[in-house]
C-alpha cells in the first residue's frame, strides 16, 4: 500500500501535488457548470418564465450537490489524515463509513424533496414559476443519488491521490449533459421536465463508470467492501466534524442566491432575477478555480497535518492562494471584456435583447465579487483539510452572511441605493471576508510551526 504511485504524488512536493489534483478538477467542474449554462441556453427557448424557474431551483440543487460535497470533504479530510500517518487500515474503514453517511443523507434529500418541495418553491417566491419549478425540480430530488454518490466516491478517490478517476467520470457526466439537454427538452418535447431528466441520466452514467472500477475492475486503492467495516463511532464523528460544516457552507453558498434572488425581486421585481441567473451563472464559473484548488489543498494539507510536516503545510498555504487568485483574476478579465457576447448567448429563440443587454451589465459588475475569493478559499479549506470544519463554517457565515448578504440588505434597502446597491453590498462584503479568514489561517500555520518545532 505504502508504495502506491497515487499515494507518493500527494505525500511529496506540495506544488506538483496540488497541480496533480487541482488542474483536472478545474476542467470537470468547468465543464459541469457549463452544463448550467447549457441548461439556461437550452431551457431560455422555451420561455423567459422556464428560465426564471431555473434560477429559483438551482440553489436548491446545489444544496443537493453541497451535501455530497460535505460528505466528500470529510472523508477527504480524514483520509489524508490517516494517508499521512500512515494509517492505511484505518483509512480503508474511513471509506465504507463515509459510504454510509452518504446513503442516509440520500433518503432525507428524499424524504424532503417528496413532501416539501411545493413549500420550498413558494417560500423561494417562485409561486408564478411553480409549474415549472415542480417539473425541473421533482426529478432531482427523488433521484437525489444520483449526485450525491458521484461527489462522494470522487473524494474518496482524491484521498488516495487518484485524480483521473476522481475527474473523468464527472467530465463524461458533463459532456452527456449537453447531449441530452436538446434531445429531451425539444426532440422528446418534455420541455423544462427534460432538462432535470438530461441531468440525472448524465449524472447516473457517470456514476456508473465509477461502480466499474470499484466492483468489476477492483483496482482501486481503498476497497469499498463491507469486510473492511468495522464500525467506529470516532470515525463518523471525525468525518461529520468537517462534513457538517462542510455541508452547511454549500447550503450558505444556495442560501447567498436565495437571498440575492429575494433582495433583487425587491428592488427590482422578477424580471431582474432572470437577468442574474444568467450572470450568476458566469460567477459560479470564476469561482472554479478556487473550489477545485481548493479540494486539492484539502487532500494536500490534510496529509501534511497528519504527518506534521510544516514546511509542506506551509507551502501549500501559499501556493494554493497565489495560484487561484492568478487564475481568478484572469477569469473575471475575460468575462468583463467579453461580457455581452457571453450573455448574448442566451438570446435564443427568445430574441429578448434587453435580458442579454441587463445580464451583461450585471456580469461586469458581479466580476469583482470574485477577485479575493481566493484568500478566503484558501482559509476555508485549509481548515477542512486539518479536520477543523466548524472553523471554516465560521469564517463562511462571517464571509457570506454577516458581510456580504447584509451589506447587501444595508445598501439596496437600508440606503435606498436600489439593486445597485444590492450587489455592490455583496462585493464589498465578499471581498473584506475573503482577507479577513486568511488572517485566521495565516495565525493557525504559524501556530502549528512551532507546534511542530517543540514535538
Amino acid at each position: 500500500m505504502i508504495n502506491n504511485s497515487n499515494i507518493d504524488s500527494i505525500m511529496g512536493n506540495p506544488r506538483k501535488a496540488i497541480n496533480r489534483l487541482a488542474f483536472p478538477t478545474i476542467l470537470s467542474m468547468f465543464l459541469m457548470f457549463l452544463n448550467n449554462l447549457i441548461d439556461g441556453f437550452w431551457v431560455s427557448g422555451i420561455s423567459a418564465e422556464a428560465l426564471a424557474a431555473s434560477g429559483f431551483i438551482l440553489p436548491l440543487y446545489l444544496v443537493i450537490i453541497g451535501l455530497g460535497n460535505g460528505v466528500g470533504a470529510g472523508a477527504n479530510s480524514l483520509i489524508s489524515r490517516y494517508v499521512g500517518a500512515e494509517r492505511f487500515e484505518d483509512a480503508n474503514n474511513a471509506v465504507i463509513h463515509s459510504i454510509i453517511l452518504m446513503l442516509l443523507v440520500s433518503v432525507i434529500v428524499l424524504l424532503v424533496g417528496t413532501f416539501f418541495l411545493d413549500d420550498l418553491v413558494v417560500l423561494l417566491g417562485a409561486s408564478s414559476v411553480k409549474s415549472y419549478c415542480l417539473s425541473y425540480g421533482g426529478v432531482i430530488f427523488l433521484l437525489n443519488i444520483v449526485f450525491l454518490a458521484p461527489n462522494v466516491t470522487a473524494s474518496i478517490f482524491r484521498g488516495e491521490g487518484d485524480v483521473g478517476r476522481a475527474t473523468n467520470p464527472l467530465i463524461l457526466t458533463a459532456v452527456l449533459n449537453m447531449i441530452l439537454d436538446p434531445v429531451l427538452i425539444y426532440g422528446a418535447d418534455m420541455g423544462i421536465f427534460g432538462a432535470g431528466l438530461a441531468t440525472v441520466v448524465s449524472s447516473f452514467i457517470g456514476w456508473m463508470w465509477m461502480l466499474y472500477w470499484i466492483f468489476v475492475k477492483k483496482d482501486t486503492f481503498f476497497k469499498f467492501n463491507l469486510s473492511y467495516y468495522r464500525r467506529r463511532f470516532e470515525i463518523y464523528k471525525n468525518i461529520l466534524v468537517v462534513s457538517l460544516p462542510a455541508a452547511l457552507e454549500e447550503v450558505i453558498f444556495a442560501l447567498v442566491a436565495i437571498i440575492l434572488n429575494f433582495l433583487i425581486i425587491v428592488t427590482a421585481g422578477v424580471g431582474e432575477v432572470a437577468s442574474f441567473t444568467i450572470a450568476w451563472r458566469f460567477i459560479s464559473i470564476a469561482f472554479l478555480p478556487c473550489m477545485a484548488i481548493g479540494i486539492a489543498t484539502i487532500t494536500v494539507s490534510g496529509v501534511a497535518y497528519g504527518a506534521r510536516n510544516w514546511r509542506n503545510f506551509n507551502e501549500t498555504i501559499k501556493y494554493s492562494t497565489l495560484l487561484g487568485l492568478a487564475i481568478t483574476v484572469g477569469i473575471c478579465a475575460v468575462f468583463f471584456i467579453f461580457a455581452y457576447p457571453l450573455c448574448g448567448a442566451f438570446n435564443f429563440q427568445a430574441n429578448d435583447l434587453n435580458l442579454v443587454n441587463r445580464s451583461a451589465e450585471i456580469l461586469r459588475l458581479l466580476v469583482f465579487y470574485n477577485v479575493l475569493i481566493p484568500f478566503g478559499a484558501t482559509a476555508a479549506y485549509t481548515y477542512q483539510g486539518v479536520g477543523s470544519g466548524f472553523k471554516s463554517l465560521g469564517l463562511t457565515v462571517f464571509r457570506e452572511l454577516i458581510l456580504s448578504m447584509a451589506l447587501a440588505y444595508l445598501m439596496g434597502i437600508v440606503l435606498d441605493m436600489g439593486v445597485f446597491g444590492v450587489y455592490l453590498g455583496a462585493i464589498v462584503g465578499m471581498n473584506i471576508g475573503s482577507l479577513i479568514g486568511f488572517v485566521f489561517i495565516w495565525i493557525f500555520n504559524i501556530k502549528f510551526k512551532y507546534s511542530c518545532l517543540n514535538s
